[in-house]
């Protein structure tokens, strides 16, 4: 080859690392990153919330005595805790299961038709799950804050 030939392509880009304080802030990522890093998020926080559901699940169903103590706890506190703590600590649950659900739903519909899969389904899809879990979460929210 010779060298007009060779000056005349166009350069190849070069691909670097990504760096966190620079590049991070203006990176957009597109819908279905962050349902992906969401669905991670959602069961990290369902585990280390563990103990604390199974401690509602037992103060719940132990007796009615338990049971009034445990109502009593989200409107007076527990221990340290304000009950508007641990009603929010109920929301973020509400919201890890419903999205990591309605995101595992969706991630086994795309294990099963995998012809029906593109860009433009993974797309709409990942937007679906955004928002039903967030539409879900701000209807159980309202109830359990006492709207209606």
């Amino acid at each position: 080859m010779t060298e007009a030939a060779s000056s005349a392509r166009p350069k190849r880009p070069q691909f670097r690392n990504i760096n966190a304080l620079t590049d991070l802030p203006t990176y957009r990522l597109p819908a279905a990153g962050w349902v992906s890093i969401l669905h991670r998020v959602s069961g990290v926080l369902m585990f280390l919330l563990m103990p604390f559901i199974i401690w509602m699940f037992d103060t719940s169903v132990s007796s009615e005595l338990s049971f009034a103590r445990f109502k009593a706890a989200f409107n007076t506190g527990l221990g340290f805790a304000p009950g508007w703590f641990l009603k929010l600590a109920v929301l973020a649950l509400m919201w890890a299961y419903l999205h990591h659900f309605i995101a595992g739903l969706r991630h086994l519909w795309m294990d099963v038709s995998h012809d029906a899969v593109t860009k433009q389904f993974g797309k709409t899809s990942a937007v679906t799950v955004l928002v039903l879990s967030l539409g879900l979460t701000l209807v159980l929210g309202l109830k359990l804050f006492g709207v209606y």
